[in-house]
């Protein structure tokens, strides 16, 4: 067979996967060649590529979906391969076919495989032939009492859309048609079709590794059932709990299912397995998935360096490698899910995950750097690995807890009370687990912010003491007079409850801040970046960081940020009453039809749709009443906090919520 050695590899994608391929041709001695939006001129994908190539403007559309713009930038920059990462372009066959047709090695499956696996319903019935379980179609015209509840997938893409849940037969026309709807704005193609819909039932894969001598490992199971809106959020592998029978059931027909599309490189086949143990086909990803770590450090391996062996035309060994222990991966996401999972923008100050054995960071982050709108919200994935899977799980909770992450709002700590949440110590998995869990695990915790907000008032007294400038009198400190009888106050705002504390301290002669009126807390230590109180005999550390007015602290088992208040409210920053202010930088997408000033509105109507990071935004009517003001229009960039309408209240109406998001049309794994 001819050999095709890789000398530079351009990788078709960005962030953290991009990062993740550089490094292991770096390790392999092989050029490195990057692209890049006008957005991530900065990013960390473009700073750690040895070559990079600009794709003029920023939307995914412009640039990272363009396969002719990206084959020419191979071309440019001299490279002789192409990796497409995951998303985008990885499971485009035409691409795949380009990159071919331009002399190029294709690190990724044979076009044929990508297209007999592109559609769902053709791949389902090819499966089927193979000898892989199904789940048994259902006609939708035909469909009874009997059938429900049904799924309803579209037949190409992912990430969720064109899915809907139908539990009640009058409602499967509508959501018929919501879904086709759905599918064809973020694929192209509208075919929809239906199954039955499996409760309480676990996401399970297999990584599947081919080479071009008819090897075919089965490298494992993968259990990814925890998931919001059909998008994972913790993966780990071996899945736990299924017995020998099953996992020989799920590799012999990930096997199968390789072998049927005469498959070559990493691929992974994806299962449902009901609560009765038995499996059914999903779909294969025909490209290394996000999860795939999990699987390496189980089996020891290198995936990304076993493609490029494999695209080189070498061939696999025969014996698969041995596995050994148990790892788990979190992805940690700019995301807040008390809040509908919406999505978060801004600086990212700070981004430091502990080091030890068995912990693996992959991130296309750093601390400095910017979190857009146009791109997914994942920030990086946490990957632990140890004996067992208990020490795996308390291994990558504990890490995760102690991580210091500074800046937009994160998943961190929702990841951490899942990986302690009974049900996930006991594997007792299923994709309904933050269905079920998410009130409790959002809920507030038994943290001590008000302890906290003390430790950042004292920060910020010594560093007014520690600024430049003349030093100040025994009898002052800072702005204010040092008089026992009138303590020093500073207010703060929890992010993102919004919470307010005031914060009551002195500054006696010994220079050091004290908190007034405190039973119980004495002060150790107090400098501008840590400060060490004594809380009723128990001494703990606060670590103190600073971006502009906002505060972060770290402290043992939890972290808090503060925004810094006037002392007195200013009456001109206060909004009218059903002001509707942008929850994140976006663009307007789209108006209710006919929306204008003048027009009564209802409770919970959905009045404008926002777009940024993969997410689009409802901006709903708080109450029922009339539109008085009107400033978004289609096609208008707005930041977090502008005004985009006013609804003036029925005093009569019920409030309700007034935001919601739903995926936008971009697949979940174009991080």
């Amino acid at each position: 067979m001819r050999r095709d050695v890789i000398h530079s590899l351009l990788v078709a994608n960005r962030g953290e996967i991009a990062c993740r391929i550089f490094r292991t041709c770096r390790d392999l001695g092989i050029t490195t060649v990057a692209v890049y939006s006008d957005a991530d001129a900065g990013a960390l994908h473009v700073r750690e590529a040895d070559l990079a190539v600009r794709l003029p403007g920023s939307a995914p559309a412009d640039t990272y979906l363009r396969g002719d713009l990206v084959v020419a930038a191979a071309l440019a920059a001299g490279a002789d391969a192409v990796h497409p990462g995951y998303g985008f372009l990885s499971e485009n066959a035409a691409f795949a076919a380009a990159v071919q047709d331009a002399g190029l090695t294709w690190v990724g499956p044979p076009v044929k495989a990508i297209e007999l696996m592109a559609s769902k319903t053709r791949a389902k019935e090819l499966m089927g032939g193979a000898g892989v379980p199904l789940l048994a179609p259902v006609d939708p015209a035909t469909a009874g009492e009997d059938d429900l509840p049904l799924l309803l997938k579209a037949a190409s893409g992912g990430g969720g859309r064109g899915m809907r849940i139908v539990r009640e037969l009058g409602s499967l026309p509508g959501e018929l048609l919501a879904a086709a709807a759905e599918a064809a704005s973020a694929f192209g193609d509208g075919e929809v079709f239906a199954e039955p819909y499996v409760e309480r039932g676990r996401h399970v894969e297999v990584q599947v590794m081919a080479d071009a001598y008819d090897t075919v490992w089965a490298l494992g199971t993968r259990d990814c059932s925890l998931q919001r809106r059909h998008q994972k959020v913790i993966e780990e592998a071996p899945a736990p709990g299924l017995d020998e029978g099953l996992r020989t059931r799920l590799h012999d027909a990930a096997v199968a299912a390789a072998r049927a599309v005469g498959y070559r490189g990493a691929g992974t086949v994806e299962f449902l397995v009901s609560a009765e143990g038995r499996p059914y086909f999903l779909e294969m990803n025909t490209r290394l998935q996000v999860e795939h770590p999990v699987t390496e450090a189980v089996f020891g391996v290198d995936l990304v360096a076993l493609q490029l062996r494999v695209a080189e035309g070498e061939p696999l060994d025969p014996v698969l490698p041995a596995a050994s222990g148990h790892a788990v991966e979190a992805r940690l996401y700019a995301e807040d899910p008390a809040r509908d999972w919406q999505p978060q923008t801004g600086a990212l100050l700070t981004l430091e995950v502990p080091e030890a054995p068995g912990l693996r960071l992959d991130t296309g982050y750093t601390g400095g750097d910017t979190i857009g709108v146009h791109y997914d919200p994942m920030l990086a994935k946490v990957i632990a690995h140890a004996p067992t899977r208990t020490e795996a799980v308390r291994l990558l909770a504990g890490a995760l807890e102690r991580a210091r992450i500074h800046g937009p709002v994160t998943n961190r700590e929702l990841l951490v009370r899942s990986l302690r949440h009974p049900d996930f110590a006991a594997a007792r998995l299923d994709t309904g687990f933050y269905d079920r869990h998410l009130a409790d695990l959002t809920a507030p915790g038994a943290g001590d912010p008000a302890t906290a907000a003390l430790a950042a008032a004292l920060a910020e007294a010594v560093r007014a003491t520690a600024s430049p400038g003349p030093a100040p009198t025994p009898t002052r400190f800072g702005a204010w007079r040092n008089l026992p009888s009138q303590p020093q106050v500073k207010r703060f705002r929890s992010e993102p409850d919004g919470t307010e504390h005031e914060i009551a301290y002195r500054t006696p002669r010994t220079g050091t801040p004290e908190p007034y009126d405190a039973p119980g807390v004495r002060v150790l230590a107090a400098d501008p970046d840590r400060v060490t109180l004594e809380l009723d005999g128990v001494t703990r550390h606060f670590e103190l960081a600073r971006d502009r007015d906002r505060l972060h602290v770290d402290t043992a088992g939890a972290s808090y940020t503060f925004t810094a208040l006037p002392r007195f409210t200013d009456p001109a920053t206060q909004t009218d009453p059903g002001s509707l202010l942008a929850p994140m930088p976006g663009t307007v997408v789209r108006l209710a039809e006919g929306l204008a000033p003048g027009v009564p509105v209802e409770a919970g109507q959905p009045l404008i749709w926002l777009e940024a990071m993969k997410m689009e935004h409802r901006i709903l009517a708080p109450a029922s009443g009339t539109l008085t003001a009107l400033h978004a229009a289609p096609g208008h960039q707005v930041e977090v906090g502008a005004l985009l309408a006013v609804v003036q209240e029925d005093p009569d109406a019920t409030p309700v919520s007034a935001s919601a998001s739903v995926p936008a049309s971009v697949p979940e794994e174009n991080a």
